[in-house]
């Protein structure tokens, strides 16, 4: 009798998620020289030496001045979660596709550096004009999230729903926190991508299409939103790639209205309910306001769910003297409460600890970046071409169309 084997696939925590607690502090967040963040003990993208001991006023000097030789040709993007020492150079703030939109704009621009994280570059390479080349100030800056979602574990997810629910039956929704890989699988599979402010829009329209959902990379948000929407939690499944059919039945499956990829931002799982009784109790006429990849229980107990942007709009429109008890990135909340002087802007969580990924856009990286072009070599470019570029471009286009 032959003997069978079974193939058992180990569950992969990203690298991306062991380092998350890599810079948090009880202290304020200041760039030091290179070498000494070096000492977090998290991967870095190896730099030349004179690089590594220069310090934070040094390279400002040295980031504006190759920025003023470069002029127009040159387009640098930050998102909202950069330290300030990043931001202050950015031509551009805000979430990841409008600054992708924004770049692609300027027709002037020959450059496009993209201070963020990898798969926010991809975009930008993606919606690029043909004669725009993007960079990556540190290839090592990716996304934890993004990385629980590999190619291969959600390709075969996809073939797994086919032969049990068939064609038809299911259209994937990726959030816009996933690789062009996995945009592209979107593209030619008649779905669609979706960012945190309008995923309900997206949602519904998927819902024309056929009558499940499956929604990637991150799970609280599609479940918050299949929430939002009235779908009940008895109609949502989690898919966790390192079990056959993600852990559930071919029942379970049949039944589900909307199915959830096992994956997680590192940053909006700091927070919990706790958090939110601790400032009520501090600040009793406090509104709080939290990012929807929170988990469900602190976006059922916070006053307001909105987007990155949404956050910075709703506090700045808000009046004087008021209280804010924000759920998301650090350095966003800080920016927030500078430029909200009049407001007591917090975030809610007592640990100040960014997004590691985002953090490792030193403004070392992005002096060497920019010298690097005035000297006429293009470093650290990312590159999506081929069908992959046009099949997450088509769903990328649908979002615009149907969000």
């Amino acid at each position: 009798m032959a003997e069978m084997l079974t193939t058992i696939k180990r569950t992969r925590v990203p690298l991306t998620e062991l380092e998350q607690s890599a810079f948090c502090t009880t202290e304020s967040l200041v760039s030091k020289p290179l070498v000494e963040e070096f000492k977090s003990g998290v991967r870095w993208q190896r730099l030349p030496i004179e690089y590594m001991r220069t310090t934070a006023p040094e390279l400002d000097d040295r980031i504006r001045a190759a920025k003023g030789k470069l002029g127009k040709r040159l387009i640098i993007l930050g998102h909202h979660y950069q330290r300030d020492e990043i931001i202050q150079h950015a031509d551009f703030r805000g979430d990841s596709f409008k600054l992708s939109q924004l770049a692609a704009e300027q027709k002037d621009a020959e450059y496009i550096v993209f201070c963020g994280v990898h798969f926010m570059a991809e975009t930008a390479s993606v919606l690029a004009q043909p004669h725009q080349r993007v960079m990556l100030p540190n290839m090592a800056a990716g996304c934890s999230m993004s990385d629980m979602a590999q190619t291969g574990d959600v390709e075969e997810c996809w073939d797994d729903l086919m032969d049990t629910l068939g064609p038809g039956s299911i259209v994937p929704v990726a959030y816009m926190n996933c690789t062009a890989d996995l945009k592209a699988l979107c593209g030619r599979n008649n779905g669609i991508i979706c960012t945190s402010s309008i995923a309900d829009n997206v949602m519904q329209w998927a819902y024309k299409q056929a009558p499940r959902v499956i929604f990637y990379p991150d799970q609280h948000l599609g479940r918050n939103t299949g929430l939002k929407m009235g779908i009940k939690l008895d109609e949502m499944v989690l898919w966790n790639p390192f079990k056959p059919l993600g852990g559930n039945t071919k029942e379970q499956l049949g039944h589900a209205k909307l199915i959830l990829w096992k994956g997680h931002c590192s940053v909006h799982t700091r927070f919990n309910p706790k958090q939110i009784q601790e400032a009520r109790a501090k600040y009793p006429d406090i509104t709080i306001m939290v990012h929807p990849e929170c988990p469900m229980e602190v976006v059922q107990a916070a006053d307001k769910v909105g987007s990155t942007e949404q956050i910075s709009k709703a506090i700045s429109a808000a009046p004087k003297g008021s209280v804010w008890g924000v759920g998301t990135e650090i350095s966003l909340v800080n920016r927030i409460a500078k430029e909200n002087s009049d407001k007591t802007v917090f975030c809610l969580d007592p640990v100040v600890c960014p997004c590691s990924t985002m953090y490792r856009i030193h403004p070392a990286y992005l002096a060497w970046v920019l010298e690097s072009l005035v000297k006429g070599e293009v470093v650290n470019e990312i590159v999506v071409t081929g069908d992959t570029r046009k099949n997450a471009k088509l769903a990328l286009e649908r979002m615009l169309q149907y969000g």
